[in-house]
């Protein structure tokens, strides 16, 4: 029996189950869930990376978003609490979008 030790989405279990498998699983308490979260966000950020089509981008792209919302419940945040957070730092100091990168800054 292969050992994972990993987060999964909520619904794992059951399609573990259906396929006529069995695991064994724990609910994690909320300081090791975040640490979990962390580590699943390391992840799929590099999963994301290796992408090579607009398919798999979006994929990957989905489960860093879920991952995000996981988080928000911890934090007790809301997506809303997020993006109000998002679009004030992007008023502030920008998004992005033009893709500039920064080579040096000195007193020249």
């Amino acid at each position: 029996m292969p050992v994972y030790n990993k987060l999964v989405r909520d619904q794992i279990p059951q399609i573990i189950e259906k396929s006529g498998s069995k695991f064994t699983a724990r609910i994690l308490h909320t300081s090791e869930h975040l640490t979990e979260i962390k580590k699943k966000l390391e992840e799929e950020v590099h999963e994301y990376q290796e992408t090579t089509n607009a398919r798999d981008a979006l994929e990957e792209l989905a489960d860093i978003l879920e991952l995000i919302h996981a988080a928000l419940l911890i934090h007790e945040a809301t997506f809303e609490d997020l993006e109000k957070t998002r679009i004030a730092k992007k008023e502030k100091r920008g998004g992005f979008e033009k893709g500039i990168y920064l080579i040096k800054v000195g007193d020249e």
